[in-house]
């Protein structure tokens, strides 16, 4: 009788769910749902070529490209790649870092009818061949200053690799000063071996390859290497555009073709892939195209070309407040910024609108989800230290993280997500979709690995990430609780905490700290814990606290605690 009770009670908690109390707090032109057509995630380089084809498209380091050009371009990448036999659902990867040559690829890709599988540009040798041999990709498109960690990935792997250089992109004084420079190594032209210059030289396809946009893949994004091996995630064209389109809906940014997006997130990873490149794109704004986040240069551009959207992580917004020289930058022209890919601290979203009279909202995401399912509303009622609502035609819940039962407003459990942006599955990965997936009132929802909550008016709040959730005396302490509570001191600039292995207590929490430069020898240990006991019950109180230069990040700007618990796993192996 107890057990039925408690199952219809879960049921009940799953209507309110569905209820979607958030709605309410939607902006006022932000529909509860969106028309996504059946069209291929191309079309948005098509309309916008067409609409805007004098428009400049991407300004990379001096070098205009427009809408008609790189449209024309990418139809003679996919020409060539229909040459050598690359067709329907073939993978092509992608090593580069953000070029005009990656967007040219990937829309050439698609419209040869191929899945683009993009690559960290961090990756080793090793981390190359694991995902080229994964996905069994025909051709990849690599950088030349990627040539050696290339090469040793090579064998029985791809048939045909496209080389290309920055300097291939540049005006001309800039890339003779370059290759000066870096010297980028000399290709050879084989059977295996190309260049993207060649490629461009091929025959233009006539017309697209047809796809079905539900079921066809546009991309192979591959995720989850920090809880074992990567899983590549698949994305149709479906819900790249559903995204796209709920992202748009949500901005109401007007007419198409006046934007300026900061281009700053690397395109391979699906935050800066969907939310910039290809919303941008959709947008038939401009977007800035960086190789590589150098601060500097993207607030003097910013300046320069009245940048209007930008897209970060909470790192990059942390550095531009601490800019020494922040209040020499005209940064007035931005109007929405977004933090996402890891918790934003809430002082520092105070402090940036401060200095730039933007609007800066925390919005939430995941590489399954194509990636935006949450974001506050941008006009009005945004809660500091919420991830925001669901966006149009996207359903989150709370649930037990162990059983599909769900949880009541309040609770703590794991989010978990119904929408068209939610992925197809994982590639090859049977027995890891039956534990990502799972149905219930005529939905099939996400289990998305995040434990939080949801407010009685449907805000939701990531506590931490389950594998990240700390087991002190029997309590559970989360990481970033104790971060947001560090990152309101003067003082800190950057914070990490995890849980360190004890053989009496399971675990006990530990802090890295990295001091604003005017602080450093200033403060100590001692003080910045009586700070975190005055903020904080006694057992979320870190143990210890280290002091470091810099944290571990990802190439997208994430601090990676991962590695941070392999360096005191291997300090606690040491002195046994």
């Amino acid at each position: 009788m107890e057990q039925e009770r408690g199952q219809r009670e879960a049921l009940d908690y799953m209507y309110k769910y569905l209820e979607k109390p958030w709605l309410k707090f939607y902006d006022e032109d932000v529909p509860p749902e969106v028309e996504i057509p059946e069209k291929p995630l191309y079309w948005i380089l098509e309309e916008a070529a067409r609409l805007q084809p004098n428009k400049t498209a991407l300004f990379f380091l001096g070098t205009r490209i427009t809408y008609k050009e790189l449209y024309s371009q990418a139809k003679t990448f996919a020409g060539f790649l229909k040459s050598i036999g690359v067709g329907k659902s073939d993978i092509v990867g992608l090593l580069l870092p953000n070029t005009p040559q990656f967007v040219i690829a990937y829309y050439g890709s698609l419209l040869a009818g191929a899945t683009v599988s993009p690559m960290n540009v961090l990756y080793t040798p090793s981390e190359i061949r694991f995902q080229l041999k994964d996905n069994s990709a025909k051709v990849l498109v690599a950088l030349d200053l990627f040539k050696e960690k290339v090469e040793a990935a090579l064998p029985d792997t791809v048939e045909k690799v496209v080389w290309t250089g920055i300097q291939d992109y540049l005006p001309s004084i800039k890339a003779f000063l370059f290759s000066l420079k870096f010297k980028p190594p000399k290709v050879k032209e084989d059977e295996r071996n190309t260049t993207f210059k060649k490629a461009l030289k091929a025959e233009p396809i006539k017309e697209p390859e047809e796809v079905e946009p539900g079921e066809d893949l546009a991309a192979l994004m591959y995720t989850g290497g920090t809880t074992g091996l990567p899983k590549g995630a698949m994305l149709t064209h479906y819900n790249l555009l559903s995204n796209v389109i709920q992202i748009d809906a949500w901005f109401e940014r007007g007419a198409k073709g006046r934007d300026v997006y900061v281009g700053a997130l690397p395109w391979f990873h699906i935050y800066g892939m969907n939310a910039v490149l290809n919303a941008g794109i959709f947008r038939a704004a401009t977007i800035l195209t960086y190789p590589r986040w150098t601060l500097d240069t993207v607030l003097r551009d910013i300046q320069k070309h009245k940048a209007t959207v930008f897209h970060g992580v909470p790192t990059m917004y942390v550095a531009i407040i601490n800019h020494p020289k922040i209040g020499k930058f005209n940064l007035r022209s931005l109007e929405y910024c977004i933090s996402g890919a890891a918790p934003l601290p809430v002082a520092v979203a105070k402090k940036f609108e401060e200095l730039t009279g933007a609007k800066l909202r925390e919005g939430y995401g995941l590489t399954e989800t194509s990636p935006v399912t949450h974001v506050n509303p941008m006009k009005g009622n945004a809660r500091p230290g919420s991830i925001g609502i669901p966006v149009p035609s996207t359903i989150a819940a709370i649930a037990d993280p162990e059983k599909p039962v769900f949880l009541k407003p309040g609770e703590v459990g794991e989010i978990v997500v119904s929408g068209p942006q939610v992925m197809k599955g994982y590639y090859n990965r049977p027995e890891e979709n039956s534990k990502a997936f799972f149905e219930a009132g005529g939905l099939r929802w996400f289990r998305t690995g995040d434990m939080g909550y949801m407010d009685e008016d449907g805000f939701f709040y990531v506590v931490d990430r389950k594998k990240d959730l700390i087991k002190y005396k029997g309590y559970s302490v989360y990481p970033r609780e104790i971060e947001e509570v560090l990152y309101k001191h003067e003082c800190i600039k950057e914070a990490a905490v995890i849980g360190v292995p004890h053989e009496e207590f399971n675990e006990v929490p530990k802090a890295f700290i990295v001091l604003k430069p005017e602080c450093e020898g200033k403060i100590d240990e001692e003080q910045l814990l009586n700070y975190l006991k005055e903020n904080l019950a006694p057992y979320k109180v870190p143990k210890s606290i280290e002091f470091r230069k810099d944290l571990p990040k990802s190439a997208v700007g994430k601090v990676l605690r991962r590695l941070l618990r392999e360096e005191e796993l291997e300090k606690l192996k040491k002195h046994k």
